[in-house]
């Protein structure tokens, strides 16, 4: 009939009207009681460029202990964590993962080695792709494709197995999984498929299951690294802006050797894993304003650099995010990046490609080569860093290009690196400064733009954490940038940062009271259809009724506060009394105002089907289907009541599968 002419039809056939305004109900903290279950909190800070887990006995919190140490690492970086990278044998089975894989990888004849798949900073693949999906794809150093879904799965599932069999050594007895509670860190930046692939991810691996997701907690790297940052003590951190000259001293020796204390420090502690936490907010805190000042945690990795601003409400010293969580991808990878460019300019960028495809295990050793170097860069270096090129780079070259590495060096006009003896790129200091310059001003671009919000006034502390915070040029730059704004602090183990609070946060899940909604969230209904208000081609006509179709009766707004485990409630009547099968689809959309389910930008993330036939016959009038969406982690739950039946359906809010 002429009644479903509207154009907007093909959308499913909504059929339900709002019928209250809209309230939101705080739940009651009746999940408190559960969690004691757990005997271990493990945290796993998987990482672009490198991984790590860490623990803590729910019986004695205030001790966390950073898993042991791997085996292989490489000269002038510390391996507390472990290379982010993963072997599968020709048949794609999981072979080895970290400093093992890659070694093995690296000792294989080239013939074989082409064969195996290896994979490293696979995880920024998750930022990248727009229209991420349980199908979506990794490509081995070989070419080779596989899932990723398999690959974030295997890597999780080691993870797993290590924490598991290190805590059976320590107890002496096998550790069962559903005595952990897991918690694994992601970027705050990540879109929401991307947090719920980490999740399906840790499913496969086993840690977790659908049916117990609570479990698993999926938690927001800078979020991690606030929680444990309210906890230093003032021996625990170094603090830049203090640095004023001393005894003739220029700030930048100080900082230098500021560091050089912190890492020796570190390196005393090193064989103890175990790290202290007091059970109260650190000294620096009492000098924030409560309920006015704010700090930035800047949380800078190998891949992606993302910043929040927190607030602190005392006296339990809850967290509550106060401008939703920017950044980009700004890690030290985009230093690797410019490595690279720089050998397409010498060698030539058909070597280059060539070289990495034909010689991949070669191409891996020239890029740890130059990681070493990377850390040892320093806003004051005079002297030049030299970088070893493997034999087979020197070997393959000769006979691509008919002459050699040295004679290309000297041809192309590229003056701050010069070939020395000893077989090594001599790199002066201002040429890896060079490199790291785009990266550095993107994150102080990016932070000026946060400084200059309305939401972001009075901001005390800034932190930086994570590892690229270890580089003494992105450092020196922040500080030089917002060190007249507010105080720069850095933790002394600054790796280790998120790591730590991630176990915190495990502990105690209910310290981060407060976080902005990356998203609006709504459902689509019909309402009546209003002359001069609706558009025409939304009206429907109904039984005589004239309705305005794909409405979007929202339930939170993007950047809206919202307290966790909180619920919000609204109450819809089906448009035709008589209807027995409820259709309520969920949509979610990046932009604030949204007024229709057809606007672009609007994804449908959720649907709740409430069948009430067979259901007894005396029915209200005006049947109430109440519908709330109650607010977790990093996970959204909806559900549906028949009010006059108490029948009721529930779903998860999925972004990856619709």
């Amino acid at each position: 009939t002429s009644a479903y002419s509207s154009p907007a039809k093909s959308l499913g056939d909504p059929g339900i009207t709002p019928l209250s305004p809209s309230h939101i109900v705080k739940d009651s903290d009746a999940d408190d009681a559960v969690e004691q279950l757990y005997l271990v909190v493990v945290a796993i800070d998987f990482g672009t460029t490198s991984s790590g887990y860490a623990y803590s006995f729910t019986k004695e919190p205030e001790c966390i202990h950073v898993m042991r140490r791997w085996e292989g690492g490489d000269p002038g970086v510390s391996n507390q964590k472990t290379p982010t990278t993963i072997l599968l044998t020709p048949e794609r089975k999981f072979h080895s993962f970290g400093y093992a894989a890659r070694d093995f990888y690296h000792d294989l004849d080239p013939t074989e080695s082409k064969h195996w798949l290896y994979f490293e900073k696979f995880k920024m693949k998750l930022h990248t792709t727009g229209n991420l999906t349980m199908e979506t794809d990794l490509t081995a150093a070989n070419g080779k494709k596989v899932k990723a879904l398999e690959i974030f799965a295997y890597a999780l599932q080691f993870f797993k197995e290590q924490a598991l069999k290190e805590l059976s050594d320590q107890g002496g007895s096998d550790f069962e999984n559903n005595e952990v509670r897991w918690v694994i860190t992601v970027p705050a930046i990540w879109k929401q498929p991307a947090k719920q692939f980490m999740r399906q991810a840790a499913y496969k691996a086993g840690m977790a299951s659908p049916e117990n997701p609570e479990q698993l907690i999926i938690a927001l790297e800078p979020e991690a690294a606030s929680i444990y940052c309210r906890k230093l003590r003032l021996h625990q951190m170094i603090d830049l802006s203090s640095r004023a000259p001393v005894n003739g001293y220029s700030p930048s020796d100080t900082i230098g050797t500021g560091f050089t204390q912190a890492k020796e420090h570190v390196r005393r502690n090193r064989q103890s894993r175990t790290f202290m936490v007091e059970n109260v907010i650190g000294e620096i805190w009492s000098e924030l304003e409560e309920g006015s000042d704010r700090y930035i945690v800047v949380d800078s990795g190998g891949g992606t650099v993302d910043m929040t601003v927190h607030q602190i409400r005392l006296p339990e010293g809850h967290l509550k995010e106060l401008y939703k969580a920017t950044g980009g991808p700004y890690g030290s990878l985009g230093v690797d990046y410019e490595f690279e460019k720089l050998l397409c300019k010498i060698f030539g960028e058909d070597f280059i490609e060539q070289f990495k495809i034909k010689r991949p295990a070669a191409w891996v050793d020239l890029m740890i080569a130059f990681e070493s170097r990377k850390r040892a860069a320093a806003p004051d270096r005079t002297n030049p860093l030299n970088i070893t090129l493997p034999f087979s780079f020197i070997d393959y070259y000769k006979k691509f290009r008919g002459h050699s590495v040295e004679h290309a060096l000297r041809k192309s006009n590229v003056d701050f690196v010069k070939w020395s003896s000893q077989g090594m790129l001599r790199m002066s200091p201002d040429a890896m400064n060079a490199l790291f310059k785009p990266t550095i001003d993107q994150i102080i671009q990016h932070l000026s733009d946060v400084f200059d919000k309305p939401e972001v006034t009075n901001v005390k502390f800034l932190f930086l954490v994570g590892g690229f915070a270890e580089s003494p040029l992105l450092q020196q730059a922040v500080q030089s940038a917002f060190g007249s704004r507010c105080r720069v602090i850095i933790p002394q183990d600054v790796g280790l940062t998120i790591l730590k609070g991630a176990v915190l946060f495990g502990l105690d899940p209910a310290v981060i009271k407060v976080r902005r909604s990356p998203l609006t969230y709504g459902v689509g209904v019909l309402n009546r259809f209003v002359e001069g208000k609706h558009p025409p081609e939304k009206l429907l006509i109904k039984d005589g009724t004239r309705w305005c179709t794909d409405v979007f009766d929202k339930f939170i707004s993007a950047d809206q506060s919202v307290a966790l485990g909180e619920t919000v409630t609204r109450s819809y009547t089906p448009a035709k009394p008589s209807q027995l099968v409820i259709v309520i689809n969920i949509y979610s959309s990046e932009q604030d105002n949204v007024s229709f389910i057809t606007e672009s930008g609007v994804k449908k993330c959720g649907t709740l089907r409430l069948d009430l036939t067979g259901t007894d016959a005396a029915v209200p009038n005006r049947r109430e289907i109440k519908t709330l969406m109650q607010f977790g982690d990093t996970e959204i739950k909806a559900m549906a009541i028949d009010v006059a039946t108490s029948k009721s359906v529930k779903v998860g809010i999925d972004f990856l599968n619709y």
